[in-house]
């Protein structure tokens, strides 16, 4: 009898286990770092149920994360909406750690986990690796350590000062949260566990300084006197030089500066701080980070199929995977809620691809050092490294990419009842367009732009900040006061905010929590 030849397919039909996960891991990391040439942390993968994911969800995409009462809110919503159908999970969830750690779900079918092993394992993981942001202002080393000392100190608070107290400090340093970041200047690496020990020493040491800076002010009648009046601007101009202002980072400037909050409360801001900032290089590589892992596992899983170590209707279930991840409504399909960054990520890559290799005269006059050159690899290798969404978006959109998408430029100016089609995808419009979207991905231009530029030294203490309004945009009332409550919380006395035109300095409004508690 002769022995039938063993079947070269990696996996046949949807069950899995993990000698088949193992199997599938070997042939798409061979792939990946061989015809590739990626560069990743080490894997270690993960499979978690669905409330795994959920919970996940939740809690801002990290599994290992302090108890609030907003991620159980959110857990609520979104289970609900799962076990209505009306919205499905993702697939898998990564963390940017060293090792980089994927979660698969368990209820994926083999083919989606592959599909998924070749988008985060691989993908992402390459991408968070080498992307200079990621470099400059992340440490994938230290993260999880960190997180497991956030959850423990935050529960060990609550054990100490009760549940009420800590969510007060973490619902006020939560609605900052976005103002929590070093946007121009790189932070601290995160520290090992006996620096950490030594920050909380040094935290207490500088509350007590503080004080003794707070209780050397002049009293008022040295104040009122012709030299005492001199001398105590001159120290208050140099107490303000310490403090650095302006200041953008708002947590760091609270956690640091404010007279009312105790150790443990700083060192509460100081990790919210640290996650917000963990999570800034992502906001800025959306496009660029999706577009990587997207074209990363069609490529992946293409060369698989062309290898024949999985068959059609793996390849059939793949494909249908990836269109609903790459699919872009019209502008005026009911769908759309903007640009699908998988979309336009992955269209980015491929064309990138396409000119290299297949370039059209149009190409050879738009990308005369890409076009024609056929190494695409190296053209991507080098992008994901050196780019955020951007500046990949101004190099390396093409006229093509444009009217593939049909894209046009809008003007809608505040003083107008119309808006303005002032550009389309042709010859005159492309430029526009393409400096137009790439401005739409500048974080800075999105988040409000606030910052911290004076405090009353000689007198109340009030808290001065400035709102620089960028294009008419103005911030929504009911939210900028409930802000500035929590704001006020934190510095424990008064704040005010004023909203100065960036472009001419006239100071459009100002805003005080004095004027809220009246």
């Amino acid at each position: 009898m002769t022995k039938r030849p063993a079947s070269p397919l990696l996996f046949s039909g949807s069950d899995w286990n993990f000698a088949t996960l193992s199997r599938t891991y070997e042939a798409i990391e061979t792939i990946a770092l061989e015809e590739l040439q990626l560069d990743v942390y080490p894997n270690q993968i993960e499979i978690i149920s669905s409330e795994q994911m959920l919970d996940a969800y939740s809690s801002v995409g990290m599994p290992l994360m302090y108890q609030h009462w907003s991620f159980g809110k959110r857990f609520v919503f979104e289970d609900h909406l799962y076990r209505k159908g009306l919205r499905g999970l993702a697939y898998e969830l990564v963390i940017n750690s060293n090792p980089c750690i994927s979660y698969l779900m368990e209820e994926n079918t083999m083919a989606i986990q592959a599909l998924v092993t070749a988008h985060a394992a691989f993908g992402h993981n390459h991408f968070f690796k080498n992307n200079y942001l990621f470099r400059q202002w992340t440490d994938a080393n230290a993260i999880l350590g960190y997180m497991e000392f956030a959850k423990k100190y935050v529960t060990k608070c609550e054990e100490r000062h009760g549940t009420a107290a800590v969510e007060e400090i973490l619902d006020s340093a939560h609605a900052i949260m976005d103002q929590g970041v070093f946007r121009y200047r790189r932070p601290p690496r995160l520290s090992s566990e006996k620096e950490r020990e030594r920050a909380r020493e040094r935290l207490e040491y500088e509350e007590q300084t503080y004080n003794d800076l707070w209780r050397t002010l002049p009293s008022s009648t040295d104040a009122s006197d012709e030299d005492g009046a001199s001398k105590a601007e001159r120290d208050a101009a140099e107490r303000k030089k310490a403090l650095n202002l302006p200041e953008e980072n708002l947590l760091y400037f609270l956690e640091k500066n404010s007279l009312i909050l105790e150790p443990w409360q700083r060192e509460i801001l100081r990790i919210v701080r640290v996650i917000a900032q963990y999570f800034y290089p992502q906001r800025q590589t959306k496009v660029m980070n999706e577009g990587c892992a997207t074209f990363v596992h069609y490529f992946i899983m293409n060369r698989l199929y062309d290898q024949g170590k999985i068959n059609e209707g793996t390849m059939l279930e793949v494909l249908q995977s990836h269109s609903n991840v790459v699919f872009q409504p019209d502008f005026d399909d009911p769908r759309f809620s903007g640009i699908n960054p998988y979309a336009l990520g992955f269209a980015l890559m491929q064309d990138i691809e396409r000119i290299a290799t297949e370039p059209t005269a149009e190409d050879r006059d738009w990308f005369p050092d890409l076009a024609g050159s056929g190494d695409w690899r190296a053209t991507l290798i080098d992008a994901w490294a050196n780019h955020r969404d951007e500046s990949f978006i101004l190099q390396y959109l093409s006229p093509a990419l444009i009217r593939k998408f049909r894209l046009f430029l809008l003007s809608d100016r505040a003083g107008d009842n119309f808006c303005e089609v002032t550009s389309i995808h042709n010859e005159r419009g492309y430029e526009a367009v393409r400096t137009a979207l790439a401005r739409n991905y500048e974080t800075g231009a999105n988040l409000p732009d606030i910052q911290v530029v004076d405090v009353d030294l000689l007198g109340n203490r009030h808290l001065r900040l400035a709102h620089y309004i960028k294009n008419g945009v103005l911030l929504e009332e009911e939210k900028r006061d409930a802000t500035l409550r929590h704001v006020r919380r934190l510095w424990g006395y008064d704040v005010s905010l004023a909203g100065v035109d960036a472009a001419t300095g006239e100071t459009r409004y100002e805003r005080s929590t004095a004027q809220l508690s009246e």
